[in-house]
């Protein structure tokens, strides 16, 4: 089942006055452009009403060795990069691109809970610039279980002005769990340890809650 996410609420609103004001204007101005207005009215509602769905999702199989998704999108870097912020070594990151298409709600990857967060002002370079993960707008975010410590990392694209983590720190999150929203078009990044086995590649997509993205060390 597909809901509207809360987020999308204001924009919605705006978006159906506006369309309101065009249709008794067109009305009143120029009768006969009164379809077009419609049909132009119709394609941006239906277009921000795809952009803020929420369908629901629970993940197949709740397993600490397991890495699931964060976002849907598709998978634009998987590479070894020094984590700066939070644990100060080399991680494997795995960067997942969300266009304006996507369902743009975030969830969390494994069970446990927030140990950091912090919010960074940046730039609004395109989501899938080499530097957008240090130099544009982001979230932090250190999760962490009794077998994993994990960095995830919200970033704004283009487009995205508006970065939404719920969870606090010291919050415990379930593994598929809702724990945040990017308007538009957007980045998640997780920052892996360098024994996880990573089973995407650039190119695949992905899906929240859904694709399990790597898998930790034991049987």
């Amino acid at each position: 089942m597909t809901f509207i996410h809360r987020e999308g609420y204001p924009t919605l609103i705006v978006i159906g006055i506006c369309i309101l004001i065009a249709t008794v204007v067109g009305y009143l101005v120029h009768p006969p452009s009164l379809a077009i207005v419609l049909m132009f009215s119709l394609f941006i509602a239906f277009f921000f009403l795809q952009f803020f769905r929420n369908p629901s999702r629970r993940v197949a199989v709740r397993d600490v060795r397991m890495v699931y998704a964060p976002a849907d999108g598709k998978v634009v870097a998987v590479e070894e990069a020094f984590e700066d912020e939070v644990l100060l070594e080399n991680r494997l990151q795995v960067s997942i691109f969300m266009s304006p298409v996507n369902v743009h709600v975030n969830r969390s990857p494994i069970d446990g809970s927030v140990k950091y967060f912090k919010y960074h002002r940046g730039k609004y370079l395109v989501a899938w610039h080499p530097k957008s993960s240090t130099d544009n707008e982001r979230t932090t975010i250190l999760l962490e279980n009794k077998q994993l410590k994990l960095v995830m990392r919200q970033i704004a694209g283009f487009l995205a002005r508006r970065i939404v983590f719920y969870p606090k720190v010291g919050d415990s999150v379930e593994q598929g769990g809702e724990v945040g929203f990017i308007k538009f078009g957007s980045r998640v990044d997780l920052l892996l340890p360098l024994d996880a086995e990573v089973l995407v590649k650039p190119g695949d997509s992905v899906m929240a809650a859904e694709t399990v993205i790597a898998k930790l060390g034991g049987d």
